[in-house]
């Protein structure tokens, strides 16, 4: 597979990363361990997943499985920190809780550093500064050899960037950031994605089908042993089952149609070759699911194709977007 720097690091990562949300949960240890297995002999190396996944049981599992199945060194383990089961409080930016929560994700991962280590959303009850030293004491000490943050919206992206650039002694630098981003979901395309381009910062998208839904799944029923039917996600995958989504569900199928390819490919190759994007979260329910997504390798959209998947699936960006003296 192919393999492409982290922003503007040194860290090159495979171009399709695998997700481990569901890990530990609704995936059990046997479906895991072939995942792993097929995205390692595919040529992946990108693992993402958080402290916070099926209560630690993610990390716990991919800890195992590294030790048994995989080598860690052929690995590039990204995990999360910040999320809390707190219904007042969702997230907890402070120092104290960010590297309580980075060692106990080590040791649940059975490692002595994590490769990427990610804030998993800005927390406003805390001083940006203060969770960024906390990076910094993260990454000076060993723990994670890079940085960087999910869930920002583009103001909190570059603030947390240039305090960085700015502030005497620090030396950690945001590597990527990783958001929602698919033909369903272009909303980072307003001020996220010109700002991780402006700033060096690389792109993970998370959810790059739609959640499940552009693989076209969904058109006329909801299969049973989806995510869809799930307990857990259905909520998730919910808001995308609406008559816009639709429409460019069906224009996906029928690229996927004239290409005599899947779906699933047309949409995972329109997110993974988007400018600043450096890898699309991939996760899936089996292995079969994870071949079929990894077959994408092969594919690049004629550029026509890309343009039509453009135009179906724009959001609607006005001012100031766009030149206000036009509106």
């Amino acid at each position: 597979m192919e393999l492409r720097h982290l922003g503007r690091t040194g860290l090159r990562v495979s171009r399709i990363g695998l997700g481990t949300l569901t890990w530990g949960r609704d995936t059990d240890e046997g479906d895991a361990a072939e995942q792993l297995k097929t995205f390692w002999e595919a040529g992946g190396t990108l693992i993402d997943t958080a402290d916070v996944y099926a209560d630690g049981a993610a990390e716990y599992l991919l800890g195992q499985l590294m030790e048994d199945l995989v080598p860690r060194r052929d690995l590039v383990i990204a995990t999360k920190s910040g999320s809390v089961p707190d219904p007042d409080r969702r997230f907890d930016g402070s120092r104290g809780h960010l590297l309580d929560a980075l060692d106990a994700s080590l040791e649940r991962l059975g490692t002595d550093h994590v490769d990427l280590w990610q804030i998993h959303a800005f927390d406003p009850h805390t001083p940006v500064e203060e969770t960024l030293q906390a990076v910094d004491i993260a990454v000076t000490s060993g723990r994670a050899r890079y940085a960087g943050v999910s869930n920002f919206c583009g103001w909190q992206l570059a603030r947390a960037a240039t305090w960085q650039l700015a502030a005497p002694g620090v030396r950690t630098r945001l590597a990527s950031t990783q958001m929602e981003y698919s033909l369903l979901q272009r909303g980072i395309e307003r001020e996220v994605l010109p700002a991780a381009l402006d700033l060096g910062i690389g792109v993970l998208p998370s959810s790059p089908l739609g959640r499940g839904v552009l693989t076209g799944k969904y058109r006329h029923t909801t299969p049973a042993d989806s995510r869809g039917a799930s307990e857990h996600l259905a909520p998730f995958v919910a808001p995308y089952l609406d008559e816009t989504a639709g429409r460019v569900v069906d224009a996906v199928a029928t690229a996927a149609d004239g290409l005599a390819t899947t779906a699933l490919k047309v949409a995972l190759a329109w997110v993974r070759d988007r400018p600043g994007v450096v890898a699309p979260i991939v996760g899936a329910r089996t292995a079969q699911q994870l071949r079929a997504a990894l077959s994408v390798e092969s594919l690049t959209l004629p550029d026509e194709i890309f343009r039509a998947l453009d135009d179906v699936s724009a959001p609607v960006h006005r001012y100031p977007d766009q030149d206000w003296s036009t509106l």
